[in-house]
C-alpha cells in the first residue's frame, strides 16, 4: 500500500505537470481565470460523464457518508472558493516573479499542517526530502528579483496557498470515500468559481472548440490527477503526497522542452537533481516502530490483512467495503499515516 500511495502521487504529479504546457497552448485565447475555470469544469463534468456512462463505482469503493460531507464542504470552501479568490486579489498587487515563488508555499503549508495539526509522523529524512523538493521547485519558478512591497498582495497569495494546504489535509479526512466522487465535486465547484471570476472581470465565453480543448486537458490533468492524488492521500497521508506532487513543475518543464523546443537550462538540471534527491529520500523511508491501534469502527475498501481479521459468514471478493470494527492492537511494522495509523510520535 505505501508503494501504491507513492506511485499514484507521482502519477498525479505527472498528469498535472503535463497539463501546464498543454494549457499554455490555450492561454493566448483565454484569460488565466477562464482557462482555470474550464480546466476544473472539464475535470468535474468529464468524471461525472464517465460515472454516468459506466453506471457503477470501481469494485470496493463507496460514496461519501455522514460527517464526511462536512469535511468535503470545508475542503471545497477552502481550496475551491477561498483559494482562487485570494489568489486573484493577491496577483493584482504582486509581481509575477514573486507570485511564482510564493506558490511553492502550498507544499510547505500542506506538510506543516499534516505534521503539527493532523498528527502525521515525521522525521529528519522526510523533512530533508521535502526541503530538497521545494528547493527544486523554487529554482524552476525563479523569475528575477523578489519583491514583497505592497504588503497585502504577497500576503494574499500566501494565504491562497494556505487555503489549498487546508484543502489537501481536509480531503485526506474523506479519502476513504470514492476518489472519483470527491474529484467530481471539487472540479465542479472550483470550475464554477473560476469561471464566475472570469466573467466578473469582463471575459466572454470562448468558442466551443477552444472550450472543449481546455476541458479535455482538465479532465486528464486535473480530474484524473486529483483522483490519483486522493488515492495517495488514503495510503500515505497529506505531507508525503504533497511532497511527491510538488514535482509537477519539473514534469511541466521537461514536457516544454519537447512541445515548445525550449532549451535545457542549468536551472532545470539543478531542479531535477534536487527533486530526484527529495523523492529518493521519501521512497527509501523506513518508518518502523512499535505502535498502538485503538478500537475503531469504519467502512472503506479493504482486503483481509493483519489489520482486517474480522469474520464473514460467507465468501467475499477482494477488495470489498462494509462497516467493520478494529480491536485494540499493539504491534510493530513499517507503516505510513493512513486511516489506521494516526498515533502520535
Amino acid at each position: 500500500m505505501p508503494r501504491t500511495g507513492a506511485t499514484t502521487a507521482i502519477l498525479a504529479a505527472v498528469l498535472f505537470g503535463l497539463s501546464t504546457p498543454l494549457a499554455k497552448l490555450l492561454v493566448h485565447d483565454l484569460s488565466p481565470w477562464m482557462l482555470a475555470g474550464l480546466l476544473y469544469l472539464g475535470s468535474g463534468i468529464g468524471l461525472g460523464l464517465v460515472r454516468l456512462l459506466t453506471g457503477s463505482r470501481k469494485r470496493g469503493e463507496r460514496g461519501l457518508r455522514g460527517a464526511e460531507w462536512l469535511w468535503l464542504l470545508a475542503a471545497v470552501a477552502a481550496g475551491g472558493v477561498a483559494g482562487p479568490v485570494l489568489l486573484m486579489a493577491g496577483l493584482t498587487a504582486t509581481p509575477a516573479s514573486t507570485a511564482s515563488l510564493l506558490l511553492n508555499l502550498e507544499g510547505v503549508f500542506t506538510a506543516l499542517l499534516a505534521w503539527f495539526v493532523f498528527r502525521e509522523g515525521v522525521d529528519r529524512r522526510l523533512v530533508a526530502g521535502m526541503i530538497a523538493i521545494v528547493a527544486g521547485a523554487v529554482v524552476l519558478s525563479w523569475g528575477g528579483p523578489v519583491s514583497l512591497d505592497g504588503g497585502w498582495g504577497p500576503a494574499a497569495v500566501a494565504a491562497a496557498c494556505l487555503m489549498w494546504a487546508v484543502d489537501n489535509n481536509l480531503t485526506r479526512k474523506v479519502s476513504l470515500a470514492d476518489p472519483a466522487d470527491i474529484a467530481t465535486i471539487k472540479g465542479l465547484v472550483a470550475g464554477t468559481v473560476n469561471v464566475g471570476i472570469a466573467l466578473a472581470l469582463g471575459d466572454g465565453l470562448p468558442a466551443a472548440p477552444t472550450a472543449a480543448a481546455a476541458m479535455l486537458v482538465g479532465l486528464l490533468g486535473y480530474g484524473v490527477s486529483l483522483v490519483l492524488f486522493v488515492v495517495a492521500l488514503r495510503h500515505i497521508g497529506a505531507a508525503r503526497t504533497g511532497a511527491y506532487f510538488s514535482t509537477a513543475p519539473f514534469v511541466g518543464g521537461i514536457a516544454s522542452l519537447a512541445i515548445f523546443g525550449e532549451p535545457l537550462t542549468v536551472g532545470l538540471a539543478v531542479a531535477a537533481t534536487l527533486m530526484g534527491l527529495g523523492v529518493w529520500l521519501h521512497l527509501t523511508e523506513d518508518h518502523d516502530h512499535e505502535h498502538d491501534h485503538d478500537e475503531m469502527e469504519h467502512d472503506h475498501p479493504h482486503v483481509h490483512d493483519e489489520h482486517h481479521r474480522h469474520h464473514h459468514d460467507g465468501p467475499v471478493t477482494e477488495p470489498h467495503t462494509h462497516r467493520h470494527r478494529h480491536v485494540r492492537l499493539r504491534h510493530r511494522h513499517a507503516h505510513f499515516p493512513d486511516a489506521h495509523h494516526v498515533h502520535r510520535h
